[in-house]
């Protein structure tokens, strides 16, 4: 059963439409379970029915003319419960309702699943028989993986339009991931085809088709150089055998081939690495269904000989157009900050990619550029979105593919109020953070790029409260050295100077990798991390501590954090290479005093250790981002389970009071450095709590001070009395949004729903 479903999903993921997506879909379903009948209904959120949308077995005159309501006959009580039916004698279920039109009547056996994207009711599956026959496990595990394969390839028709039908106006498609940077867009796709990957090549109608099949000879021909050259380096080193190989791949590249059905299609109207996209992929999928063992081997070596063509046609194809819409929305499976510094910043207004997360490099360039940017967005059909209108709003990570009319004009009104809110807003910002009470909230800024040492920030915070010392890393082809690493230390240093500036320790995998130094682990977030990674690497922390101490000469205004702590150990290891760092430097005669070493608290272990911690540390900062991750047990950056990642969740905002409360009896100075400091009510909670200071990114700053300076701290501190008496993470939200509208700060938060 596994291998007939495997040849289904690959036969409905190459159809070239909805309906022959659906078509095949049946009529394989049909055959595999020896069924009479196999019927697809598609749910009409307008209308609330579901209408018969394609069959195998009832009357075709019924598609499109049948529908029903949510909870009428059998398929209706699927949907309604969004589990799956199962009836061996379905008329006698007490739900049965008869449809004349379908011709229904001769089936007694009734199986139904629905189809469900992302929490959406999409329609209901369903398979009948036409004796008594109880469908057993194999055969409902098999039609529940094809219900949630036809999930899939819905939300794509949705997006790339093909869904035009009266049930779903317009064709617009909502896709959910991983919020990045807050803000709102509405623009134009321009899609960044990786170098050759050959599933995320868009379609483009090629201005010249002539050039388009030159350019695909000369890349062909460039490959079968390539390979005539390497199987000339290996003839002495490999078997005949496998020398063969070379000869296979030479015959695949011939002009009888592949380059006359890729010419072919690009006369039809494809630009080159479209159609060779398209040949490519269609060999591939025929060449995995067949029963040969030999042939089903060969589709790797055409996958392979496609992107080595591919890339060839890439490189004279640029990543990016030359030229821009006016509100572009750059869409990629992989965005890099290299192809975001090509594009024009007035035209850029907003990113969204397949993967990345919101710690990753391109997330906190988007941020501090103040773009709005959504990660993780699995589900996007890449390369039919090319030139499509999209709504993006980064404060809920969604994507609005081809909005309707209504949508565009609410989000253009969602826009137009929050430019004018921040216009308002930056009257206030020279004022200096404090309640109507008289209470100093210091606010600070998290950095990690050239971009955020701006002069006019210095005026507006109290230091920075977390420097992101890897993003440097993140962006060398190497370590850097400790000369170049403590001339970038020294900048930030003396840009902000003398106000404080925290420092972190290099802060490396999770969702963190440098390509230079790669960590692959089957679960990151639970791995080689942090201070693990630099404790087992002395020589590099060394080296980051002998930097961080030359460039704060003279400046002392330098404090050290060492990042994703778990115990007592790993602090005094850190604590031992310090003053090392601090006797090598002074046998150099650099004199430098020890500066500040602070502790995130970020793992859970932390928060019962803190005595332990308070005996080390000058100072706690606590990484709420990760700590709410740690606490729900969620992958923040995983958009499957991103609806569960809540800093509002009654333990989080538990715990936080807690650490507030225990490093006040600990007298140690304590701050916050996630995202839920630059939530303005989130700032709010953490003031009344008792933390000493708020760190976040730069956007976020006006809002937060708005709030402080409209709030007094006696109010704060009932609030967080009324919070934590909550239980749940919407009763906590929906108490925050209650609170801030008494105090007229609604217009503070993101929009809602």
């Amino acid at each position: 059963m596994l291998e007939v479903l495997r040849r289904v999903i690959q036969e409905v993921n190459s159809a070239r439409n909805l309906d022959a997506a659906l078509a095949t879909m049946v009529r394989r379903i049909r055959k595999a379970m020896h069924t009479d009948v196999c019927s697809f209904y598609l749910f009409d959120k307008e209308t609330q029915e579901l209408v018969l949308m394609e069959t195998i077995g009832l009357h075709s005159q019924a598609v499109g003319h049948v529908s029903l309501r949510v909870g009428e006959g059998l398929v209706g009580l699927v949907a309604e419960r969004e589990e799956p039916l199962n009836l061996e004698d379905a008329p006698s279920h007490p739900r049965f309702r008869y449809f004349e039109a379908t011709g229904e009547e001769r089936y007694s056996s009734f199986l139904g699943v629905p189809i469900i994207h992302q929490r959406r009711m999409l329609g209901v599956l369903v398979v009948q028989q036409g004796e008594k026959r109880r469908y057993d496990e194999e055969d409902e595990a098999f039609l529940i993986t094809m219900g949630a394969q036809l999930a899939g390839v819905l939300a794509h028709a949705l997006a790339t339009g093909s869904l035009s039908r009266p049930a779903l106006p317009g064709g617009q498609a909502l896709f959910t991931g991983v919020a990045a940077s807050p803000g709102m867009a509405i623009g134009e796709v321009v899609v960044v085809a990786p170098l050759a990957d050959l599933d995320s090549v868009p379609d483009l109608i090629p201005t010249d088709v002539e050039y388009e099949i030159v350019r695909l000879k000369e890349a062909i021909e460039r490959v079968r150089e390539e390979i005539r050259a390497a199987g000339e380096r290996l003839a002495n080193r490999i078997s005949a055998q496998e020398l063969a190989l070379f000869e296979v791949y030479q015959q695949m590249l011939s002009e009888a081939a592949l380059s006359q059905e890729v010419e072919k299609r690009i006369r039809e109207g494809q630009w080159a690495p479209g159609a060779l996209a398209d040949v490519v992929r269609r060999h591939v999928q025929y060449l995995e269904r067949v029963d040969d063992d030999y042939l089903r081997e060969r589709a790797a070596d055409v996958r392979d000989l496609g992107r080595r063509v591919l890339a060839h046609l890439q490189e004279e194809t640029p990543q990016v157009p030359d030229t821009f819409p006016e509100s572009t929305i750059l869409v990629g499976d992989e965005i890099s900050v290299a192809t975001l510094g090509e594009v024009p910043r007035e035209r850029l207004a907003g990113l969204v990619s397949v993967r990345g997360s919101s710690t990753s490099h391109v997330a906190i360039v988007a941020r501090a550029m103040g773009v709005p940017t959504v990660l993780g967005m699995v589900d996007l059909p890449l390369p039919r979105l090319s030139g499509a209108e999209v709504v993006l709003d980064g404060h809920r990570g969604r994507l609005f593919v081809r909005p309707s009319d209504e949508l565009k004009t609410r989000y253009e009104s969602l826009i137009a109020e929050e430019a004018a809110l921040v216009e308002v807003l930056e009257h206030e910002q020279d004022l200096p953070s404090e309640t109507p009470d008289g209470h100093v909230m210091p606010l600070m800024v998290n950095t990690g790029l050239a971009i955020d040492t701006t002069v006019s920030l210095r005026k507006r915070i109290s230091g920075v409260g977390l420097y992101r010392t890897e993003v440097p890393f993140m962006i060398a082809e190497r370590f850097p050295s400790e000369q170049e690493q403590a001339r970038l230390y020294r900048d930030q240093l003396e840009s902000f100077a003398p106000l404080p500036v925290v420092m972190r320790t290099l802060d490396i995998g999770g969702d963190k990798d440098l390509p230079y130094f790669p960590i692959d682990e089957a679960n990151p977030f639970l791995g080689w991390r942090g201070i693990r990674v630099t404790l087992d690497h002395p020589e590099v922390l060394m080296v980051q501590l002998r930097a961080m101490l030359r460039a704060a000469q003279g400046l002392d205004n330098m404090q050290i954090l060492l990042p994703m702590v778990t115990n007592v150990d790993e602090v005094d290891d850190a604590l031992r290479l310090l003053d090392r760092a601090i006797r090598e430097l002074a046998e150099e005669g650099i004199v430098s005093p020890r500066p500040k070493v602070g502790v995130m608290l970020e793992v859970p272990a932390t928060l019962y250790q803190l005595d332990a911690l308070a005996e080390r540390a000058d100072f706690f900062s606590v990484g709420s981002n990760d700590l709410t991750q740690y606490l729900l047990a969620v992958d923040r950056n995983n958009p499957r389970v991103a609806s569960l990642y809540d800093a509002c969740h009654p333990a989080v905002l538990s715990a936080m009071a807690r650490l507030a409360e225990e490093s006040a009896r600990l007298k140690k100075p304590i701050s916050v450095c996630g995202e839920l400091a630059g939530d303005p009510a989130g700032a709010l909670l953490l003031m009344g709590m008792g933390f000493d200071s708020l760190s976040m990114n730069a956007p976020s700053l006006p809002r937060v001070r708005a709030a402080i300076r409209r709030v007094s701290l006696d109010a704060a501190k009932v609030l967080v009395s009324e919070i934590l008496a909550l239980n749940t993470p919407a009763a906590v939200r929906s108490h925050l949004f209650t609170r801030l509208s008494e105090w007229q700060l609604a217009h503070l938060l993101p929009p809602r729903d």
